[in-house]
């Protein structure tokens, strides 16, 4: 088949429906309308930073006219004065350096706007605009028309943005300004170079690296000091206390050495101790800071809604100002914001959001209908019963069995060590300092100092941190984002793994379509495929997608032209009837068509039927994700494995060819029966990871020991979870388990290195064979082994496909 691709967004184009506009092929309208947009306003170098870096543009028609109400925009602006206001918008499709260059130049494209700034890590844009000039809503429609369609959900409305805490950051810099001057400051004192102004002003020098010591001492530590008190308030000996602890014998150490003239101490040591303390707790909490992973339904839901009022005129009204008794429009792919009563004669209602069930229910006037279902197909009309707050949808997330439990704390790898480190390491100096203070007071302070200098366990609390950034850092480049550090450890100890299906193991992007009946002439399929070009519902956007293969074998590409559809009408729930060159289609489901269908078979088909004979139908099963077969053999060699579904039984047999025997299929689970079957394997001991797609899954994935979201676009749709998964790197999720418990053994290898050094290095201290100043020295060379061996091995395990 001859295949093109867009100049605009490179997707394939099938030569058939190609458009062809200045000498370049574009695949479909809205792309080559963004090419005439920048081509007229000079702005064609957007094509020579990335090729085809851009995306098709969405129907949007309706969708941002909330923005006309100023109580609504003025919640959303960060700054506004006269003829200055300010918005962040978030745009979920900023992937490369041309979305940079368009989205920084919209001055270019809108009277108005005076200056716009990208920050690529959070997918945002910043625009200063004058309100006088445009307004916010003409500026999100010019956005939307160019590809880069912002995401502006209730979550916005309600909270803004939260405040970054950089005092972390603050701390690494003076530490390592502190460290950076002291150790240039200190250089001559390891030669003892005799030198006549060195001699002179010595004792200048050593106080002044006495001065540079004191805000790394006293504000970049303070973290170590704060800890440790908490750890002995609460009796619980964390590994913080010996750090505390060395940290402070050092300083004091130090600074006897200084007023009593013994040399110039080893504040170096001790402020290259606390930078590299810091640098690793950084590199431990550092994550994708423009991912959510504490969504809730306010994530999701339109900001504003149209009210239908008593004298039938229509206004955006804030989602909050929603009351019982007021009337509601609905647009196709509109998600339902409150519970009511269906007022319009029919709706389809996706309710895949809330339950996993894939297949739209119909609902009949006077129907219920709940928050959380996406209208599909023509506008509809609703009451309210419920406000936001009262809904079901709310009442669901926040029931409490579906939240994580802040409380349940597990505990690290080094905190289970420290538990023994800590008070071995303090029985030990202290029992040394007992023994030598009988015999030489000198010798027992020293004694003391090099143990806890020696053996201040710097090494085993960088050797996780060290280890599990730099696997942060590895799933984060192959798009597995995890929420924290701990997260890698709990993936470690999984032995279960629950899988949803649809969305999870099911991709929502394709669908297997199959057909069977009388064969279709090329004449009778290029009908049907112009009938359906007028329709928006899925099922025929995606037998749409499929007619052009099965054409294009048969008929040349001259013959597949478009044809002009004389009558059409969409019955919402039941189908298409349409009038085409005098032919009478029908296209929909069994009872549309007057067929007779046996209900045990559960499967989504569309029925055809041409001048009132019947054909045939296209059977629509699930499109399961490349790879999966193989991904669940390699885990059933170590781990059980069990799928949950919201779908019914319908895709059984299929689920049991392509997966292990012996695995478990449950179906037609509801949100909290997931959550209660999670529960129920945690409490015969299993370990419990859960991967899913969706609000349906929330309450499983929060209950799990890890949770999983899977998401097409990781900036936009994800429920609270501990992992972000990307759809596209789904077979790969053998591999980072085993990268997981390849972290593990690891820090465990460099746990039992560490040992030995402490060892050795206690045992010379112990016997007074170990100065300070040498001890000094030799901490921080085991620290940097340390951290070199995590960072080589984690790499080299990483490198192990």
């Amino acid at each position: 088949m001859d295949r093109q691709n867009c100049f605009h967004c490179g997707l394939d184009i099938i030569k058939a429906e190609e458009i062809i506009f200045d000498e370049k092929e574009f695949c479909c309208n809205g792309c080559k309308t963004v090419y005439e947009i920048f081509s007229l306003n000079d702005m064609i170098c957007y094509y020579d930073f990335e090729k085809s870096p851009g995306a098709t543009p969405q129907d949007i028609n309706g969708k941002f006219d909330f923005l006309d109400n100023e109580s609504i925009v003025s919640k959303l602006l960060e700054f506004q004065e006269n003829s200055t206001a300010i918005i962040s918008l978030n745009i979920p499709h900023i992937h490369c350096s041309s979305c940079i260059w368009i989205l920084e130049n919209l001055q270019r494209l809108q009277k108005g706007i005076s200056t716009s700034q990208v920050n690529f890590p959070e997918k945002t844009v910043r625009i200063t605009y004058n309100p006088e000039t445009v307004s916010i809503k003409t500026i999100v429609y010019l956005l939307s028309s160019i590809g880069y369609e912002p995401y502006i959900s209730l979550e916005n409305y309600e909270t803004g943005k939260n405040d970054v805490d950089r005092s972390l950051t603050y701390k690494l810099g003076v530490a390592f300004f502190c460290f950076g001057n002291i150790m240039l400051l200190s250089f001559p004192e390891y030669f003892e170079v005799k030198e006549f102004w060195l001699d002179q002003y010595r004792g200048f020098f050593r106080w002044l690296i006495f001065a540079l010591s004191l805000p790394s001492f006293f504000y970049s530590a303070s973290g170590y000091y704060v800890s440790a008190y908490k750890s002995i308030k609460s009796k619980m000996l964390n590994i913080d206390i010996p750090i505390a602890l060395g940290i402070i014998v050092m300083f004091v150490r130090s600074t006897v050495d200084i007023v009593m003239d013994y040399g110039s101490g080893f504040f170096d040591s001790l402020c290259g101790l606390i930078f590299f303390m810091l640098l690793g707790k950084m590199f431990q909490i550092k994550t994708y800071s423009f991912l959510s992973f504490e969504r809730d339904f306010k994530s999701y839901f339109p900001i504003a809604i149209t009210k239908i009022n008593s004298d039938a005129s229509e206004e955006s009204v804030p989602i909050y100002e929603v009351e019982k008794g007021d009337r509601l429009l609905i647009r196709n792919q509109e998600l339902i914001p409150v519970d009511g009563i269906l007022i319009s004669e029919k709706a389809e209602i996706d309710y895949s959001f809330v339950t996993g069930e894939a297949i739209p229910i119909t609902k009949h006037s006077g129907d219920k209908v709940f928050a959380g279902g996406k209208q599909m197909g023509k506008v509809i009309e609703m009451e309210v019963l419920h406000s936001v707050s009262q809904s079901y949808l709310t009442q669901l997330w926040s029931n409490d069995v579906f939240q994580k439990n802040v409380e349940q704390k597990h505990k690290t790898i080094t905190d289970r060590i420290s538990r023994y480190f800590t008070p071995i390491l303090l029985l030990i100096a202290f029992s040394g300092f007992g023994y030598w203070i009988f015999i030489d007071t000198s010798i027992a302070f020293n004694v003391f100092t090099a143990v806890l200098i020696v053996a201040c366990p710097c090494a085993l609390a960088l050797t996780a941190p060290f280890t599990f950034g730099n696997v942060l850092r590895i799933l984060g480049k192959q798009k597995f984002y995890l929420k924290n550090a701990l997260v890698i450890e709990q993936l470690a100890k999984v032995d279960t793994i629950v899988f949803d299906k649809t969305g999870t193991i099911t991709t929502n992007k394709k669908s297997n379509i199959s057909y069977e009946g009388v064969s279709l002439s090329d004449e009778n399929l290029l009908l049907i495929k112009n009938v359906l070009r007028a329709s928006n519902h899925p099922l025929s956007r995606m037998l749409y997608d499929y007619l052009p293969v099965v054409i294009l074998q048969s008929k040349s590409a001259e013959e597949t032209k478009k044809l002009k559809v004389d009558a059409f009408e969409e019955i919402t729930g039941k189908g298409i009837q349409a009038q085409i060159f005098g032919y009478q289609i029908q296209i929909g489901s069994a009872s549309f068509v007057q067929k007779s269908e046996d209900n045990s078979i559960q499967q989504t088909s569309v029925h055809i039927k041409i001048d009132g004979v019947y054909y045939g139908k296209y059977i629509f099963n699930n499109q399961y994700r490349e790879g999966l077969e193989e991904l669940f053999k390699n885990l059933s060699s170590r781990y059980q494995i069990k799928v949950l579904s919201g779908d019914n039984e319908g895709e059984r047999s299929t689920l049991e060819r392509l997966l292990p025997k012996g695995t478990e299929l449950i179906f037609n689970q509801k949100p909290e029966q997931k959550l209660e079957f999670i529960k129920n394997l945690q409490e015969k001991g299993k370990n419990v990871m859960m991967v899913g797609d969706g609000l349906n899954d929330a309450g499983a994935l929060a209950q799990s020991n890890v949770g999983i979201s899977i998401s097409e676009n990781v900036n936009v749709f994800s429920p609270a979870c501990d992992a972000i998964l990307d759809a596209n790197e789904f077979p790969k999720l053998d591999y980072f388990l085993k990268l997981s418990k390849n972290s593990i053994t690891t820090i465990k290898m460099s746990f039992t290195l560490s040992l030995l050094y402490n060892v050795v290095g206690l045992s010379f201290a112990i016997t007074g064979n170990l100065l300070p100043l040498v001890a000094a020295i030799i901490m921080p060379l085991s620290t940097v082994t340390i951290v070199s061996f995590v960072t080589v091995m984690s790499s080299y395990y990483a490198s192990k496909k």
